[in-house]
Formats: C-alpha cells, structure tokens, sequence
C-alpha cells in the first residue's frame, strides 16, 4: 500500500467549496441513455467537507488515511475468518477505507472514534448509521485537487503531513483565529 493522502494548505483556501462540488459529481456519477456521466456535484454528497467559523476561517475536512486508522481499530465486527477484514477495512494499492455492508452493524464506532481521535471524516448514513464519506483519492488522482482554483489542496505521496495534520476542524480553526485575528 502506498502512503497517499490530501492534505490542506488553511491559508489558500477560501471556503468557495469547489472541493465538495467536484468531489461528489466524481464519486456519484449517473448513467443516462447507456452512458456515465459525473454526477450534478451536490456538496452534502462530498466525502470532503468545509466547515466555516466566526471569524471567518474555513476548515476543508478529509479523510487523513492515519497509519493506525482507530476507525477500523474501532469496528466491533469480528475480522472475517478468509479475508481478515473487519466491516471497516483497508485493500488495494490506496489506503482508502471501505465499508463491507453486509457485515456492517450500523453502530457508528468507526465514526465516533474518527471524531474523538482524528478530524470526524466519517459521517453514518441517517438512515442506517453505516459510514459513508470516506475519501476515494478518486483512484489515485484527486478531483478536489485537481480543481482547487486556489491551490489549497495537495496530494501528497510519502511525505510528512503539515502542522496542522490530525487536528478536530474546531482546533483548527482556532488556531488560525489567533494567527489570523489575534481571537480564540
């Protein structure tokens, strides 16, 4: 598996949300008349999301591919005795999650340690609390960086995260107000 992830420049980026429009017409194509298409980039279907705060700091969230991923850590499934995965689990050459929905409970463990743990990437479906929203990197060329009109987003391949890796939205955007505005 190679180490591969997004990672955010927070003083590029402007809020616009192109991230999550783009994001979402790749991952939720439609077929019409026997063809795929991108799908119409509706934002709530983004597996990157930008949180804004008062005063104005915009927070882009994505999935961070931790190494020791307390997600799957957190998946109370019983790894399957064939193919040794939990519900939650890693394969293939990206280090994207993937959610077995057969063997999924819905309990939202994998969620709730995202958020306690990390930067709350995982979002439960409303409807059956598995998890959903979990970076694609788009097969190995990510949409969102692609687009970024701003050069916010990098995909970075080996390498070390910013300063800012691992951080909850809130703590980031905290500390930009105070580099930015002086406030907490």
């Amino acid at each position: 598996m190679v180490y591969s992830m997004i990672v955010v420049d927070f003083n590029k980026c402007t809020g616009c949300r192109t991230c999550e429009t783009v994001c979402s017409s790749f991952n939720h194509k439609v077929q019409i008349g026997g063809k795929e298409l991108l799908g119409l980039g509706n934002p709530a279907l983004a597996n990157i999301r930008v949180y804004p705060y008062n005063p104005d700091v915009d927070v882009p969230v994505i999935c961070l591919m931790c190494e020791d991923a307390p997600c799957i850590e957190a998946c109370p499934v019983e790894p399957d005795p064939q193919t040794k995965h939990r519900a939650l689990f890693r394969e293939g050459k990206l280090p994207i999650l993937h959610n077995d929905p057969a063997r999924c409970i819905g309990c939202g463990s994998c969620a709730e340690a995202c958020k306690l743990k990390r930067v709350g990437a995982i979002v439960p479906n409303r409807e059956t609390n598995k998890p959903e929203r979990m970076c694609t990197l788009c097969g190995g060329d990510p949409q969102c960086v692609r687009y970024c009109p701003y050069g916010a987003l990098s995909h970075i391949v080996e390498g070390t995260p910013g300063q800012h890796y691992g951080f909850s939205p809130d703590k980031v955007a905290k500390a930009l107000a105070k580099l930015w505005y002086g406030t907490e």
